[in-house]
């Protein structure tokens, strides 16, 4: 009798990775449409003509750091190929997260819902125009992160992985949060509005970048134990060289 197929430890590995990674996904997706106040500032800025006394930014930037951590470890263990597979998915399930929000748009609302249509439609109607920017946005910064990474990884001959983490992170953010606002707000706030959300948004960005730092490196070190310190490095050097380990060897070298 045949028996039922076995995962082996890198396999769990990449869907435990990739199920954080498209949870914290879209859940920044569906949040980005509102607004907070991270903290008020002493003085007041001036940003092309608009002056501002806070700093104001999504509540799409609590779960993205999140998405950090992801890309940086799939780079690490999968390598390019790896990383690139979970930004297509991703990409797919930002699609299927806007379908169902138009579907659920659409259906009438009942005399006895909680919530008012009109609440929900105003809340992921915006939620809509954000998903629509994040599909150019995710794919351009995605990619630009992808490249960064490995481009200082061969910089820096494999050391120092805080710098091709951060690093990578900090060229491809920009990139991703400006292009989001744009799409998203264009016509319900000044371009000044846009870009100074933009510096917010990336300055925290930023900052969380070099905080989750020892995240990255304890995360490192949980998947060396998971994996074993022979595959693990076997695994790193490998995508490395831009051939990752295919599932086969991997699964005769950790066979549950």
């Amino acid at each position: 009798m045949r028996q039922a197929y076995h995962l082996s430890r890198p396999q769990k590995l990449f869907v435990v990775c990739t199920a954080i990674f498209l949870t914290a996904l879209v859940v920044a997706e569906a949040t980005a449409s509102k607004f907070f106040t991270a903290f008020t500032l002493p003085f007041t800025i001036t940003i092309f003509g608009v002056a501002f006394d806070e700093v104001v930014m999504t509540a799409g930037v609590l779960a993205f750091p999140i998405t950090f951590i992801i890309t940086d470890l799939l780079n690490e263990y999968f390598g390019k190929p790896g990383i690139r597979f979970v930004t297509w998915i991703g990409m797919t399930m930002i699609i299927f997260e806007f379908g169902l929000l138009q579907l659920a748009m659409g259906v009438p609302t009942s005399s006895i819902s909680p919530v008012p249509g009109e609440a929900f439609d105003t809340v992921f109607g915006a939620t809509g125009r954000v998903i629509i920017g994040s599909l150019v946005a995710y794919t351009l910064g995605q990619l630009a992160d992808i490249t960064l990474f490995h481009w200082l990884r061969g910089l820096t001959k494999g050391k120092h992985l805080w710098l091709r983490a951060t690093g990578s992170t900090f060229g491809s953010q920009f990139i991703d949060t400006f292009i989001v606002l744009t799409v998203a707000f264009f016509g319900q706030l000044s371009f000044g509005e846009i870009v100074a959300i933009t510096l917010f948004n990336y300055s925290y960005k930023f900052i969380i970048a070099i905080l989750i730092t020892p995240l990255i490196y304890a995360a490192h070190w949980v998947m060396d134990r998971y994996l074993g310190e022979a595959l693990a490095d076997e695994m790193i050097h490998a995508a490395e060289e831009g051939h990752p380990v295919q599932p086969i060897e991997a699964a005769q070298q950790s066979a549950e």
